[in-house]
């Protein structure tokens, strides 16, 4: 693979080379590795940016639905949006089981959007390893928004805080005791949230749902990256496209507040810093994931199974091959 005409082909907004360019980046074969790692240097010396936007929610509440009416909005106002929606991974193949671009048939033929599914494979969060290189090559490739649609599956997914500027959380009406139906740790990273299904018979249910969040929200820590007002919650509904420009207004008003005040600059250093320690961490993982240092491993472990040596001591047995000592 030729990475410099791939990186030209990219950064002229070439769709096939962008899809190509992802393949390459979820690719977990050294030689893809260092391409990847090659390519992606290449394009970041251009600085292009796009705005972020993280999205997650409970299962059935309407993701895809909504990712593809915000999306058509934003396309008809002259902007390129590309999707990249995490997908649960099939227990077989490792494959995306859900398809989301079958879903998002419309916003799939717009010539301004790019959508892009997934595996999450095994990997929690709500978001897959190489995401966030998928981010960047979606921005090199002069796209103007970027939304991250996560698995789904409660709230385990804010490690898409670390990849996004901006993070949604969709929220159905009439759940039945809707306070419990999110936990506090994906609560407290959400910067809008969206009560989506706010029409017909469920309107009035999303407008009690919606205030009582609202009510939950102010109860919560202020946060130094919020101004007034924020975090807060917006009734939607993504099937009669109602309520969606009102949130993006909300959306634009926060980023430029944001970067007004520092804090996306500062977000996004920290952000750089966390997947940094986290590819260490992976480094590491794979060392210990050889057939090498698995075959020490399953010795240790029989011997930490019939008692002859603690698990602590043998953990540092096992990591003393890589030279790294435990705390």
């Amino acid at each position: 693979m030729d990475i410099a005409e791939l990186s030209t082909k990219i950064l002229s907004s070439d769709r096939r080379a962008l899809a190509r360019a992802i393949t390459l980046v979820e690719s977990g074969r050294a030689d893809h590795r260092a391409q990847a790692t090659e390519l992606l240097d290449l394009l970041a010396q251009h600085k292009r940016q796009a705005l972020r936007i993280g999205l997650s929610g409970t299962p059935g509440v309407g993701k895809s639905t909504f990712i593809e009416s915000f999306g058509l909005m934003l396309t008809e106002q002259g902007l390129r949006v590309a999707v990249l929606a995490v997908d649960p991974s099939s227990a077989r193949s490792g494959g995306s089981i859900l398809g989301d671009k079958t879903r998002m048939e419309r916003l799939s033929r717009d010539p301004n959007a790019f959508i892009r599914p997934s595996p999450s494979q095994t990997n929690l969060g709500g978001v897959a390893r190489r995401s966030r290189e998928a981010v960047a090559l979606c921005e090199a490739a002069g796209y103007d928004v970027v939304l991250i649609e996560t698995v789904g599956v409660g709230q385990s997914e804010t490690v898409v805080s670390e990849i996004s500027d901006l993070f949604l959380l969709l929220l159905a009406p009439a759940g039945g005791d809707e306070l419990q139906g999110v936990k506090r740790g994906i609560m407290e990273i959400a910067d809008v949230i969206l009560v989506n299904k706010a029409d017909g018979e469920l309107k009035s249910a999303a407008s009690r749902t919606c205030a009582d969040y609202s009510g939950a929200l102010r109860l919560l820590r202020k946060r130094p990256q919020d101004p007034a007002g924020f975090p807060k919650a917006l009734m939607v509904s993504a099937l009669e496209d109602q309520g969606l420009s009102i949130a993006w207004d909300e959306l634009q008003q926060l980023d430029a507040w944001r970067r007004e005040h520092g804090h996306w600059q500062q977000r996004r250093a920290e952000q750089a810093q966390y997947w940094f320690h986290e590819e260490l961490r992976q480094a590491v993982l794979s060392q210990l994931n050889s057939a090498e240092a698995q075959g020490e491993i399953n010795q240790l472990a029989q011997q930490v199974a019939s008692g002859e040596v603690s698990s602590v001591k043998a953990a540092g047995l096992a990591l003393a091959r890589l030279n790294i000592t435990t705390g």
